[in-house]
């Protein structure tokens, strides 16, 4: 900073400046963006971290694309609701069923290899899926079967991925690492549903006039070159963990049983009221409030009619919301009312999904899923943050595991809950319905555990 001439002492007593004193309405506003940059993807300096975040850029949005893809397809061939949510059921269910097991292997094997081996079975996942539909053999029950297939693999990854970032960068960096995460799961989700949205549409009409083929076998065609374009974005994620700098890990519980391992880390969350409470608010948002994913088909079809590109940026909305969240947590640096914000996120997305139920207005529909998203993620990525630093490191991958419970492993539960009830009551009623559940749980947490809004 310049010296400053002030009030209180005459000039002729100011010492001469060793450099021009610089206006305050000065030009220096690139210099203050770039610093909170800076700040903002601090973590990236990380040169490990800095591939396994790249990586995951390109691996989610072929992820993203292949959800979309996925879900078109059960739409196409069923035209159900119900069959929607058996297949979001059965992707879910694995996580509920094998996800602690996932986080004790998280503690206990090197982390690095697990996720390796799980990026690699997922290649191999979405080839099978791709091969299945682009033969055109495909059928709902082997959707089910490789939705469950996807999830049990899943459900080794996510407690070994999160809790890998740990391991990437320096103490001070990781709840900026963790901030990052979250904008490139979010980020991806504005790119991936809106190009799987666009090429649905670009492959389907290609595909027609190419083969002379109906509009029913030419959108297989254009599925399942979606899910062959996510199989092809595993190969960044994999190249970027084998291009680490890695070092043996020392620190393990092999001295344990796995039930004991497995008991040690749910003993904890049970007897930590913060834990308990930031998992209860996973647990209820993911059941009644995430599981609106299952019938953005049904909206994007039948209430609103803006068909596979409606349907794709449909779900790029909630994205953008997602992701304006989750660079405004990544600039907040380290934030001393975490609890606070995270409350706030809580009330604001049941009141936008309420909105988005009620919307027969595709804008209106946008821009409530903007401020879903938002509110959502805001919840989501501090409740995540606040675990990883509350927890004992030695417990990092089982408290993470439970975490990954809460948010995915609840969602069967959901999925199946909406799907049945917009088979009898309609989509608007089952989404407000599952809306106003989740309002009224973080009005229940807002009085029963006023300390979590107290988090620092």
């Amino acid at each position: 900073m310049s010296t400053q001439v002030t009030k209180e002492e005459p000039l002729e007593q100011q010492e001469t400046p060793t450099k021009p004193v610089v206006p305050t309405n000065s030009v220096q506003v690139p210099g203050l963006a770039g610093a909170r940059l800076a700040k903002t993807f601090r973590a990236l300096r990380h040169r490990n971290y800095r591939l396994f975040w790249t990586g995951q850029l390109i691996s989610l949005t072929g992820t993203w694309m292949q959800s979309i893809a996925q879900g078109w397809l059960v739409y196409v061939l069923t035209k159900s609701a119900l069959s929607l949510g058996v297949v979001s059921f059965s992707q879910f269910l694995p996580v509920l069923l094998f996800t602690l097991l996932g986080g004790v292997a998280a503690d206990r094997f090197d982390r690095h290899k697990l996720v390796l081996f799980t990026q690699s079975a997922s290649l191999l996942q979405a080839t099978l899926l791709a091969t299945l539909t682009l033969t055109g053999v495909v059928q709902v029950w082997h959707v089910i079967a490789l939705a469950f297939l996807l999830g049990t693999i899943n459900a080794l990854d996510t407690p070994a991925r999160q809790s890998l970032i740990h391991e990437l960068v320096s103490k001070e960096d990781l709840m900026n690492a963790i901030a990052l995460n979250s904008t490139a799961f979010n980020g991806t989700r504005i790119v991936g549903p809106a190009l799987a949205g666009t090429l649905l549409g670009a492959f389907s009409a290609w595909a027609q006039a190419q083969f002379s083929l109906g509009s029913v076998e030419a959108t297989r065609i254009a599925i399942g070159l979606c899910f062959a374009l996510n199989a092809l974005s595993y190969l960044a994620v994999i190249v970027g963990l084998l291009l680490m700098e890695r070092q043996p890990r020392t620190d393990n519980n092999e001295h344990e049983s796995v039930w004991e391992s497995l008991w040690a880390g749910l003993d904890y969350a049970r007897r930590d009221a913060r834990v308990l409470a930031l998992l209860s608010l996973m647990g209820v948002s993911s059941v009644f409030g995430f599981s609106y994913v299952t019938l953005m088909p049904l909206y994007a079809g039948e209430i609103l009619r803006v068909g596979p590109q409606g349907y794709g940026f449909l779900m790029a909305a909630a994205g953008l919301g997602a992701l304006s969240g989750a660079l405004i947590l990544a600039s907040l640096g380290n934030y001393q009312r975490k609890g606070f914000l995270l409350t706030v996120g809580n009330f604001i997305f049941p009141v936008m999904l309420l909105i988005f139920a009620q919307s027969r207005i595709f804008a209106l529909s946008l821009m409530a899923l903007v401020g879903f998203g938002w509110g959502l993620i805001t919840q989501n990525a501090l409740t995540n943050t606040l675990l990883q630093t509350i927890v004992p490191g030695e417990l990092r991958g089982r408290i993470l595991s439970l975490y990954t419970l809460m948010f995915m492993g609840m969602l069967p539960f959901g999925s199946l809950q909406i799907g049945a009830l917009a088979e009898k009551l309609g989509a608007p009623v089952a989404l407000t319905i599952g809306a106003t559940i989740c309002l009224g749980f973080g009005l229940f947490v807002w009085w029963r555990w006023p300390h979590v809004r107290r988090l620092p």
